[in-house]
């Protein structure tokens, strides 16, 4: 007869309810570990899809991602004559909250290298990929934007052809998927007041200069289009990326773009760690802080129960040493019932957090592993929480049986 199992068959409701507390709290610990590795995935997610073997930004800077970074379009066909790149690419990556359908919409934008890039290396849900060079884009579900929306931005409107499933930044936001040009047009979208008072400031700076006295004609040109301003740059784009053909020295490659003043060169690898490192690397400390707390937390609570429960059993465990029961039995009946509260809080958490933690607004990741290491916690913290409750019962007089 094993006495664990007759206990919790006597008090199944209070066990059950007890085993319903520790569970959620296991849920908690699990889903913090979750949300670490959800945190990893979605700050290399971007870099890992793309395959971009060569990030190339602005001098000095460590963008696009950790930080803001400007290159001239014109870098593209630079990088792209250096011997062994295959293929280079613009890129542009920024975010954007608006309001609509009275609600407020933050969306990470991506500019796509159209018409080499279209998007087809997306995990596409629904729809296709971009198919013009303008007003088309593709948004990934968690923006809630569906098939046929125009969502209007600046002066346009972009008409989504195409859904993606799981593209989000580093920061949990929905990501959408533009051409380099439209994503241009997007971040560096002025009214038309703004317009009207840049060109006033030029006309106003070209009339106190000489050259404005001496060639009046430059002065309709600084009251016109950007476009038509040649001193004034085209936008600039956040990075230039690049693939390598098959058995091209990289060392040689890294060599000839590093020796440029302009601009600073990045491998994949490197760029992967500018995230983890900086980017999210305060939330992942912060996060890892709450799943020790919280650990700890269930390991004190565990024992405080087993203690409790011991408690209620003083009159028992008298009774069972007065009949000369020995101590083993009094030992084995609060560790198992310590290893089958353990047991059922864990599986009462997977559980729960297998219907919860789609809900969460960020991505939850449980591995295998994770599972495994946390089980074995469990499985340690109901040995050690239990150790209280045994002290206790090593302690009872068997008199005290008489005594009620």
């Amino acid at each position: 007869m094993n006495l664990a199992i007759k206990d919790i068959q006597y008090n199944l409701g209070r066990f059950l309810l007890t085993a319903l507390g520790v569970g959620m709290l296991l849920m908690m610990v699990m889903g913090m570990v979750g949300i670490y590795r959800g945190m990893i995935q979605d700050a290399t997610l971007l870099i890992d899809e793309i395959g971009a073997e060569i990030w190339v930004v602005q001098i000095g800077t460590k963008g696009p991602f950790a930080e803001m970074s400007r290159v001239p379009r014109s870098l593209a066909d630079r990088v792209a004559v250096v011997p062994g790149v295959r293929e280079t690419r613009e890129f542009v990556y920024h975010t954007i909250q608006r309001d609509w359908k009275g609600r407020s919409l933050r969306v990470a934008v991506l500019g796509l290298s159209w018409p080499i890039d279209r998007g087809e290396w997306l995990p596409l849900i629904a729809g296709r990929p971009i198919g013009q060079s303008n007003f088309e884009m593709i948004a990934d579900r968690k923006t809630g934007l569906e098939l046929g929306d125009e969502l209007p931005l600046g002066r346009e409107k972009y008409r989504v052809v195409g859904l993606t499933s799981g593209m989000v930044s580093s920061g949990g936001d929905g990501m959408s998927f533009f051409t380099v040009v439209d994503a241009l047009a997007v971040q560096l979208y002025a009214s038309a007041e703004a317009i009207r008072l840049e060109r006033e400031a030029r006309l106003n700076r070209a009339k106190t200069t000489d050259l404005g006295f001496s060639q009046p004609f430059l002065l309709e040109r600084a009251v016109g289009p950007s476009s038509a301003v040649p001193a004034l740059a085209r936008p600039q784009t956040s990075a230039v990326i690049a693939k390598l053909a098959p058995g091209a020295d990289l060392a040689v490659i890294k060599t000839i773009i590093s020796s440029w003043a302009d601009v600073t060169y990045y491998s994949e690898d490197e760029q992967r760690q500018f995230m983890l490192k900086g980017t999210v690397e305060m939330a992942r400390k912060q996060i890892g802080l709450f799943t020790v707390l919280l650990t700890v937390i269930s390991a004190i609570i565990m024992a405080l129960i087993l203690y409790t429960l011991t408690l209620e059993k003083i009159h028992e465990i008298a009774l069972l040493k007065l009949i000369g029961a020995p101590g083993r039995v009094v030992l084995a009946m609060i560790l198992e019932q310590a290893l089958f509260l353990g047991v059922v809080g864990y599986a009462l958490a997977y559980v729960l957090g297998q219907k919860v933690f789609p809900r969460f607004p960020r991505r939850v990741i449980l591995l295998n592993d994770d599972l495994v290491v946390l089980a074995l916690i469990v499985l340690a913290i109901s040995v050690l929480s239990s150790l209280l409750g045994i002290w206790k019962a090593m302690r009872v007089d068997p008199n005290e049986a008489l005594s009620g």
